[in-house]
């Protein structure tokens, strides 16, 4: 005999109905997880009310007070006391649960963080007085009137003193206070014509604070991230802006060499919403596949744009979560739409790389002491430019004048050029123009880096890992072009599967079968695997299949075959490009620049890494202190 159950009662249970107040406080514990949650809650209903400027003041993390005010149209005397009630919202007729195009539109915030906290809305309309409502642990308080501008101000204070237990599961004060800073970095990337202020009131300081952009909706966007993702995110980030059956996908997407250790900098919204969507998530990083390592994932905020029918926003209380009807569509737009933004930036790489680069340079910090002196030449004290024309004959085997080598210049012999027979370096004699944008190649260095002369500065090219780029490409376009080629299996591989398991991999057996699966019914709910991908070798057929089906399972298409493959040709590439450690005659080495700039995502290696920096010339004249 199994024991009862102590939380159940064996005698006849009686269903009641939960009176008001219980059921707000229910509510509260899904609506409201968190100051934060209150903030995004308050702060979105400022934003259906029209505000264009919207003021955020907290206290302890917003535990004791969260007040947000706005200059929206504001509510009238009348509707104060609805605006308490469960399920009472302006924003849907309840008709049509899909046609939504607000951010709230459940009418379950206000109500819910009244139940477990001291809530005020003082608000008013245009064209109506000023008023104000309280409510306190779930008591409401009759209507007074109140001196107000247009707008609405709403006071929380003591958030969960009606649910204390709740208040043992937040965190400390600083982590509560940045996580309501994050809340505010989103909503501000959804609105870029809306201006917010976010206010710590304890420490006596703005947190945050933008004013509305002006504008056409890029350059708002774009300026509104530079604020709160830095310069360096929308300098390295490309303009995405693509469309498919109805679905828009628009915003900015950093460069591959402009990467982080988490996904901090990924921020996903579906028709103006923040979310926070595995689908969305997965096909951010399908995109970044061939161009960062596993442990590194891409910065991007981007906006997918729908039909909201096509959307289901309301699965979750929190509506951070959202529901495609046809996510393989959105899917495909995100990681191809994301492609081929990568592919037309070429061989960019981000400045950041050339930052790090001449930061390491830089003399280390003296701690007390002074920085040292920096010696420079005054104007008047430097050289002719005829003298500087024979100095630099003496010293270097180009002019940087006339951008050729003097004549009584001789390349030293092909085995290097130290007096000692180091071959630590080459020096090639100018060959290719050097206005083109990675220049032409003057030395090679340590036998593995290109040194290359462009017209505004320098170019470092770490050649392995530029050549592991180039022939990879060419084994993708290859593989394109005629198709993966497939081995037949001496005994088929027989996996047995359930029957819709079996059912999906099926159809989608024509498509496997040009990537070299040849799938087959061997009746029942088994399959054959009658050939697998030559590229793959002697592959595991059944945990292939098993993991083909977990993605056609999860995202409805499969990425785990193409993965596969051309991670072998990604590994093909490294043993087949350029080693460190070989000599290249200067044809060579422009030959190869050349290539970089006519192959797609050339700027990084097959593991993400930079395949070059660049150098202005006007910083690295700072490092020698003659700027």
């Amino acid at each position: 005999m199994y024991a009862a159950r102590p939380n159940i009662s064996q005698t006849l249970p009686i269903i009641r109905q939960l009176d008001d107040s219980a059921a707000n406080r229910i509510a509260a514990g899904e609506v409201v997880e968190r100051p934060a949650s209150a903030v995004k809650e308050l702060v979105e209903n400022a934003l259906d009310a029209g505000a264009v400027r919207i003021r955020v003041d907290y206290s302890a993390g917003g535990k004791t007070l969260i007040r947000v005010t706005d200059d929206g149209h504001g509510m009238t005397p009348e509707d104060l006391p609805l605006a308490l009630s469960r399920h009472a919202t302006s924003k849907i007729d309840g008709s049509d649960l899909l046609n939504i195009h607000t951010f709230g539109f459940r009418g379950e915030a206000l109500p819910s963080l009244g139940a477990v906290g001291r809530l005020k809305i003082a608000s008013r309309a245009e064209g109506h007085d000023g008023a104000e409502i309280t409510v306190n642990g779930g008591a409401i308080g009759p209507v007074r009137p109140s001196a107000l501008n247009r707008g609405t101000q709403v006071e929380l204070r003591d958030l969960f003193f009606a649910t204390p237990a709740r208040l043992k599961f937040l965190r400390t004060d600083r982590a509560e206070s940045q996580a309501i800073a994050e809340v505010m970095r989103k909503l501000a990337m959804a609105e870029p014509f809306v201006g917010f202020t976010l206010y710590d009131v304890d420490g006596g300081r703005e947190i945050l604070r933008v004013d509305a952009e002006q504008g056409e909706l890029f350059d708002a966007l774009g300026a509104r991230l530079t604020r709160l993702m830095g310069r360096d995110f929308t300098e390295n980030a490309l303009r995405i802006e693509t469309e498919r059956d109805g679905v828009r996908l628009s915003g900015f997407a950093a460069l591959p060499t402009f990467s982080r250790g988490s996904t901090v900098a990924q921020h996903l919204f579906v028709n103006g919403r923040p979310v926070r969507d595995k689908l969305l998530i997965g096909a951010l990083r399908a995109a970044y596949m061939d161009v960062l390592s596993r442990d590194r994932h891409p910065a991007a905020v981007l906006f997918i744009d729908c039909d909201p029918h096509h959307v289901d926003v309301n699965v979750h209380p929190a509506k951070a979560e959202v529901r495609f009807r046809d996510s393989g569509i959105v899917r495909g737009l995100v990681v191809s739409g994301l492609r081929h933004a990568l592919a037309a930036a070429g061989h960019r790489a981000s400045g950041t790389v050339a930052t790090e680069t001449l930061g390491a340079f830089r003399p280390e910090s003296t701690g007390g002491n002074p920085a040292p002196r920096i010696y420079q030449m005054d104007f008047a004290s430097r050289p002719s430019t005829g003298a500087l024309r024979d100095s630099y004959a003496a010293q270097a085997p180009v002019d940087p004048i006339l951008d050729e080598a003097p004549a009584s210049w001789q390349p030293a012999a092909a085995s290097g050029w130290d007096s000692d027979g180091a071959t630590s370096a080459r020096i090639e004699p100018a060959h290719g123009p050097t206005d083109t944008p990675l220049g032409a190649a003057r030395a090679q260095l340590h036998e593995n880096y290109i040194i290359a002369q462009t017209r505004d500065g320098l170019v470092i090219v770490d050649q392995h890992a530029a050549h592991e780029r180039l022939v990879y490409e060419r084994l993708k376009a290859q593989k394109d072009a005629h198709g993966v080629k497939a081995q037949a299996l001496l005994i088929p591989e027989i996996v047995s599967l359930s029957p819709s398991d079996a059912q999906r991999l099926l159809d989608h057996a024509e498509t496997l079968a040009t990537l070299g699966l040849v799938l087959e019914p061997f009746g029942g709910d088994a399959i054959a695997v009658r050939e697998t991908p030559a590229a793959l070798g002697n592959c595991d057929a059944r945990g292939l299949v098993l993991d083909i089906l977990d993605e056609l399972a999860d995202l409805g298409q499969s990425q785990a075959l193409g993965a596969r493959i051309d991670a072998v040709l990604s590994r093909m590439a490294c043993h087949g490009s350029i080693r460190s450690g070989r000599q290249m005659r200067a044809e060579e080495m422009n030959a190869l620049l050349r290539e970089m700039e006519a192959t797609p995502l050339s700027g990084q290696c097959n593991h993400g890494r930079p395949t070059y920096v660049e150098l202005k010339l006007s910083d690295i004249e700072k490092l020698f202190g003659r700027r």
